[in-house]
């Protein structure tokens, strides 16, 4: 039964299981196994995963899957997936393995600028702080030389400060709007230093001015934070062929294929119901990839559907056309990827990882992962659009559907020949399931 506790982050380990168990679980002693199982046998490489987030009890295990023969700009890559959805990885090799044999991808990055903004409310004249900003911006940019030492030296650093009025929106809002090159890095806690100490340096500067009244000194600095929304940090994936060549199902004419693929990516484009699961078909490839490599699922998918909402309603990232005989498939998207700092150095199968797709730079990763969403896209619009998303969805659940029911190894052996070339449904396997057991019962010795 729930119930409040104090202090549970200053428990240790074994206790904060034992207070668990004894609150949550129905059978204590097999829940506690069951937390134990996960842990790693390594104890430092255990302790280093605790260490990761507070209270830590176990470790959670996503399935890490290999994606081969993606072609890339000339060059082939093997993608490491970190996902547990059954499909995904199979779907991304299939689309490497199809584009192939039509030229690969083409990627390339449209920009890198990461954004950080201070946050203020300012209640005085709008003449005056505009004055008061164009005296202090170079003091604000003087304050940051320790913090931004390490990466000007890599050719990175704070590229703007702006002073951007906001005040129609809300009442005496302002933003001081800072850019930055990260480099290699995600950059998160280097600019987050970046703009308290910017924030420090304005109030301060501001409150000791003979510029303002007293009354206009009441500057609140509300807070001081980086925005995970990149629109010129993009990257822009894309696959081409001839009309002739997209042999896609032995039903369906290659340009009846290609009409249908862009007439269901148009309607992801007017339709947000369907832009949102077009849109999450992408996200599999590239979260998977993402996490894979130790980088910020959530700041991804938060700034990619920010993106697709950047018209002012949600669509669709991708865009399919066919132009001079050729067919087109795109997509654009922002993407804020580090390869240094975080857990690219700590995780050691991070570290392994990123060692797989070659130890690429931060706008390389950007491509990669690019890709890997086009690709899962690609997969997915051609199942839709040919013979249904659920039959190959279904071939890749079999397995858990049969280890759900606990199958044995030989059952499961069956089950694959059996479903070869049937449709498959939750239903009609447990029907088969248990006509087969039904019959290895009637054959065993009474």
């Amino acid at each position: 039964m729930a119930t409040s506790v104090n202090g549970f982050s200053k428990l240790t380990k074994e206790q904060k299981i034992a207070w668990l168990a004894s609150h949550h679980f129905k059978d204590q002693q097999a829940g506690i196994e069951i937390l134990k199982q996960y842990w790693n046998s390594d104890s430092k490489l255990q302790r280093l995963h605790d260490e990761f987030i507070e209270n830590t009890v176990s470790n959670f295990y996503l399935p890490l899957g290999i994606a081969p023969n993606f072609l890339i700009n000339g060059k082939y890559h093997t993608i490491p997936m970190a996902i547990e959805e059954s499909s995904v990885v199979a779907a991304a090799g299939n689309a490497a393995k199809y584009w192939q044999k039509r030229g690969g991808f083409k990627a390339e990055v449209l920009g890198t600028e990461k954004i950080g903004q201070v946050h203020l409310i300012y209640p005085g004249r709008t003449d005056k702080l505009n004055a008061f900003f164009k005296m202090v911006e170079p003091k604000l940019n003087e304050a940051t030389l320790q913090i931004t030492e390490n990466m000007r030296k890599r050719k990175g650093g704070i590229t703007s400060i702006t002073l951007r009025d906001k005040t129609v929106d809300l009442q005496h809002y302002y933003q001081l709007h800072c850019t930055f090159q990260t480099q290699d890095a995600m950059g998160a806690n280097f600019i987050n230093s970046c703009l308290e100490t910017i924030a420090k340096t304005f109030e301060s500067e501001l409150k000791n001015s003979d510029l303002f009244d007293p009354q206009e000194k009441e500057v609140q600095i509300v807070m001081s934070i980086l925005s995970n929304y990149v629109p010129n940090c993009r990257v822009r994936a894309s696959v081409s062929c001839k009309i002739k060549d997209l042999d896609a199902d032995k039903n369906m004419d290659p340009l009846d294929f290609a009409q249908k693929f862009i007439r269901a990516v148009e309607i992801a484009n007017i339709e947000p119901h369907r832009a949102v699961t077009h849109n999450k078909g992408i996200m599999n490839g590239i979260d998977a990839v993402v996490l894979a490599t130790g980088n910020d699922f959530r700041a991804i998918e938060a700034a990619a559907h920010a993106y697709a909402a950047k018209d002012g309603s949600y669509k669709s990232l991708s865009k399919a056309s066919i132009k001079d005989d050729v067919f087109t498939f795109s997509l654009e998207i922002p993407l804020a990827l580090g390869t240094v700092g975080g857990l690219t150095n700590l995780h050691p199968l991070v570290k392994l990882s990123l060692e797989i797709l070659d130890n690429p730079n931060a706008q390389e990763l950007m491509q990669i992962v690019a890709t890997a969403g086009l690709a899962q896209n690609f997969a997915a619009i051609r199942s839709l659009t040919t013979e249904g998303i659920q039959k190959g969805h279904m071939k890749m659940h079999l397995l858990n559907i049969l280890n759900h029911l606990g199958a044995t190894q030989e059952q499961k052996a069956y089950f694959t020949t059996y479903f070869k070339n049937k449709t498959i449904s939750h239903k009609e396997v447990i029907a088969e399931f248990n006509a087969l057991k039904e019959k290895e019962d009637a054959q065993v010795p009474k």
